[in-house]
């Protein structure tokens, strides 16, 4: 006799919905008979410009070792890491993408009876990595699409270990000032980790963006972490990182899997992190595709969220998810966010120019439609 293997699982686990990413390109081509090289995918935040050259040769030269385990300590990229960002090695936590750390953060520090904070409209890995270890979720208003910080500062209770708040915000672009973070982590008790999720930061530099690594040393109860999903071009090899003191960082070690970071991640990190030049062509592609967006959005009549990342929302003015549909009969994927609390909004990626610019042809077709 079989068990009700559903029943079984914990609680937590029982009532959670699973992760949903963008829709593949090949799955669409196969639902819609559509060539899969005429389809655009703007939905997952991806970097449309390429890996990097110098990651490319580094994956290369790592094929002769396919047979080894990585380095379980990842030393060359903590190393590097250390160094760019003013830290010590043993500060240094990597993940197999910054998804991990966050669930590492969950595992090491949440169990029932205990809490996490964190914004509505946020990244929705905060609440099921809270949910899937018996934490409750403190779950704030957002203030203008964004992070109400003081309102979050009030929800953190004497069972809340963990705040996440994300800088810019996934999926609204939101972002807040290095005053508000201060003023923030001022007040926040020294008994809750502060995790700042800054996955989208190397596109907002030179902005009005605090740096979390500037914070570090004054708060011992702050966790920066970061990806090389998103500007360094590297989503598929899932490689993100975490900085924090050496204490928190030496808690999540003792959770964290045995080599988390395939070989060719670490070593095509190594390349990316030494390639300026790519990650100034990202940001202006991004700067430039943003603009594009912007203007067709303008000239269409719809309004959107300002974003620092490498996507936008827009607001369609009422039910996305036909429009949504009607984009991928036109071959084009873009992210519904009906379950961040989004259902006028769509989450469009920015894309290369002639990508842009068919999402908006596109867009202008099936909204005439009606």
């Amino acid at each position: 006799m079989s068990g009700n293997f559903l029943a079984l699982a914990q609680p937590g686990v029982q009532q959670l919905s699973p992760y949903v990413p963008g829709k593949p390109v090949d799955e669409l081509a196969r639902e819609l008979d559509l060539d899969p090289a005429s389809i655009v995918k703007l939905a997952s935040n991806e970097n449309p410009l390429g890996a990097s050259p110098k990651a490319l040769e580094a994956i290369r030269d790592e094929l002769a070792e396919l047979t080894r385990y990585p380095d379980g300590n990842g030393f060359a990229l903590k190393s590097l890491l250390a160094e760019r960002c003013g830290v010590e090695l043993s500060q240094v936590t990597l993940g197999n993408g910054s998804n991990d750390i966050l669930e590492l953060v969950a595992r090491a520090y949440l169990a029932p009876g205990l809490n996490a904070v964190f914004s509505e409209h946020a990244f929705a890995v905060y609440p099921i990595a809270t949910q899937a270890v018996g934490a409750d979720a403190h779950v704030v208003p957002a203030k203008d699409w964004g992070h109400d910080l003081p309102a979050m500062l009030a929800a953190i209770d004497a069972n809340t270990r963990v705040v996440f708040i994300a800088n810019p915000n996934n999926p609204t672009g939101t972002w807040f000032d290095a005053q508000a973070l201060d003023d923030f982590l001022q007040d926040v008790p020294e008994h809750v980790l502060v995790v700042l999720d800054e996955a989208y930061i190397e596109y907002a530099e030179g902005s009005d963006l605090p740096d979390g690594l500037d914070f570090l040393a004054a708060y011992p109860n702050l966790l920066v972490s970061r990806t090389f999903s998103k500007a360094y071009g590297l989503a598929s090899l899932r490689v993100g990182y975490g900085l924090s003191t050496a204490v928190v960082a030496d808690v999540l070690n003792r959770v964290r899997q045995p080599f988390n970071v395939n070989s060719f991640a670490l070593a095509a990190a190594c390349a990316a992190l030494g390639d300026d030049a790519y990650l100034d062509e990202s940001r202006r592609l991004n700067e430039a595709g943003m603009q594009q967006l912007e203007a067709g959005f303008r000239e269409l009549g719809l309004s959107w969220i300002a974003s620092k990342g490498n996507f936008i929302c827009v607001d369609l003015g009422r039910d996305a998810a036909p429009v949504f549909q009607g984009l991928l009969r036109e071959g084009v994927i873009v992210r519904p966010v009906a379950n961040y609390g989004m259902p006028n909004h769509l989450r469009v990626t920015i894309g290369l120019p002639a990508e842009n610019s068919r999402f908006l042809e596109a867009l202008s077709k099936v909204l005439a439609r009606g």
